[in-house]
């Protein structure tokens, strides 16, 4: 079974409360049942992570170089900022999903650039909480090819 982390960053953990109108009702828990599910159905085995801490997202990469088989990664404001999950993500050398619930690319100017992008196979953003299925489906047909 293809087994893949599915890692977030800040502010996720306020998922459901934190600002319904961008991101939304639906809670991480809610989100980590969902795709639960889905990697039962797909045959994909998940882990889950989630930190507000740039490090501990950093080491939790790291830890799955000879782990799993790809990444999906919600990095948050991170992805807007931080050259350290960027290396990290290219010295584990996996695919890696980038994945936002809103679309980064109709928001604020800033939001517009990502460092994430640079080192993943491929973007997902908009689609809220589907779009950690839509990742999953995604990184399941790469792994496969």
């Amino acid at each position: 079974m293809t087994s893949v982390l599915i890692l977030n960053g800040p502010n996720l953990n306020l998922l459901g409360t934190r600002q319904p109108e961008v991101y939304g009702r639906t809670t991480l828990d809610d989100i980590e049942a969902m795709c639960s599910d889905h990697g039962q159905a797909i045959e994909m085995s998940v882990e889950f992570a989630q930190s507000n801490i740039e490090g501990e997202l950093v080491n939790h990469i790291h830890a799955a170089r000879n782990r799993h088989a790809g990444i999906i990664l919600n990095a948050g404001a991170y992805t807007h900022t931080s050259i350290a999950l960027m290396d990290a993500l290219a010295s584990v050398e996996l695919p890696a999903i980038e994945l936002h619930l809103s679309n980064v690319h109709a928001r604020e100017d800033f939001r517009h650039k990502s460092y994430i992008a640079r080192v993943a196979t491929g973007l997902i953003c908009g689609f809220g909480a589907k779009g950690y299925v839509l990742a999953m489906d995604a990184l399941k047909d790469h792994l496969s090819d």
